[in-house]
């Protein structure tokens, strides 16, 4: 049995499906009486929006929608691993801990998703002058002396 590859496409509306749930966590977030006396909560409602903010720039070009959401997702991440601990302390209510099943699912999906997604081309080494190395200038034809 062969598994189908996703197409960056279905990966980029994928990861807006998931990043709408992350979005409701925050809005919860942002909007509890807890988060006045937890100043705290509001990480993940910063690390949310920006990651959000970052991504929906960059919905109709896959290929750096997923460069982006490579360089946000680690931000992402401590902002989750934060919130557990930081929800625990806030509330013990249900929607607390359901704020944080959601979000810790959210960001598992996504990763997974970056997973499924094709590496980028590596770029050309730097040379030394700190541009790219080109043949002409690495084969002494480039008519400096």
């Amino acid at each position: 049995m062969t598994v189908a590859v996703p197409s960056l496409e279905q990966i980029v509306h994928r990861c807006q499906q998931v990043m709408a749930h992350a979005w409701m966590v925050r809005t919860f977030v942002k909007h509890s009486d807890e988060a006045e006396d937890f100043p705290e909560l509001m990480g993940v409602v910063r690390a949310v929006f920006d990651t959000s903010r970052a991504l929906e720039t960059r919905v109709d070009d896959p290929p750096a929608y997923v460069q982006m959401l490579r360089k946000k997702i680690g931000k992402l991440r401590a902002a989750a691993a934060e919130f557990r601990r930081d929800a625990a302390e806030a509330s013990t209510h249900t929607n607390f801990q359901q704020a944080v099943v959601s979000l810790d699912a959210c960001v598992a999906e996504l990763e997974r998703l970056l997973d499924s997604a094709p590496q980028p081309a590596a770029r050309p080494p730097l040379n030394v002058a700190g541009g790219f190395d080109e043949p002409s200038r690495l084969d002494g034809a480039s008519g400096f002396h």
